[in-house]
């Protein structure tokens, strides 16, 4: 079901993704803590010898080494990165602004992934429809993201949007094309000080949601 319209959908930057994204960043875009209670949320939920799809991925993928995966596919926009990710088993590149069909076969992926990467969607409805497409009975997507982003590459719905409507819009979208109700994290750090300054780390917000 669609659930965004025409005007929510526009960037600042229209310009094509790949070129934006045709140099690799070898760069954290989340603090440590963030990814650390990454790493806790995957063990709890990743179930050991499962496939894993990485989605609009990078050079680092987050998922706990103690964990054993029959399989860790990966997707993004920049070569240099993906095969710098030493997680996955194999990648393909695709700007899913552009096509959202997933070159899977359906059922064949137990476990999908997004770290930091719904906000640049424009077209989240029939990219969701095709995740449920190619997950198996009872597979999850854990959505994960925090306050951060390349915001001229964001479409309005999500730069106009406050903290907690980008849940509640995320929750939409998914609800809205095959999956049950998610599951919400929300994990607000404290306040770290160092000789140099105080400052806020990353907040995290997670939605895991199954397959309908």
């Amino acid at each position: 079901m669609e659930v965004l319209s025409n005007y929510q959908r526009k960037k600042i930057d229209e310009s094509n993704d790949e070129d934006f994204y045709s140099n690799p960043k070898f760069v954290y875009h989340l603090d440590l803590n963030f990814r650390n209670y990454l790493s806790t949320v995957y063990k709890n939920e990743i179930k050991d010898c499962s496939t894993v799809l990485d989605l609009m991925s990078s050079w680092d993928s987050y998922l706990p080494s103690e964990k054993t995966y029959k399989k860790v596919i990966g997707h993004g926009l920049n070569k240099d990165e993906l095969e710098s990710n030493k997680a996955l088993n194999s990648f393909w590149i695709q700007n899913f602004n552009v096509n959202q069909d997933i070159p899977l076969e359906s059922g064949s992926v137990d476990f999908c992934l997004m770290v930091a990467a719904w906000q640049y969607l424009q077209f989240p409805e029939k990219l969701t429809k095709e995740i449920v497409r190619i997950l198996s009975n009872g597979g999850k997507i854990i959505v994960s993201f925090s306050n951060r982003a390349f915001w001229h590459k964001a479409p309005k719905i999500w730069t106009s949007s406050t903290e907690e409507e980008r849940l509640k819009y995320v929750r939409k979208v998914l609800i809205s094309n095959g999956f049950k109700e998610p599951r919400i994290i929300k994990k607000f750090n404290s306040q770290t000080f160092n000789l140099f300054s105080l400052f806020k780390n990353d907040p995290f917000y997670c939605l895991i949601a199954i397959k309908e």
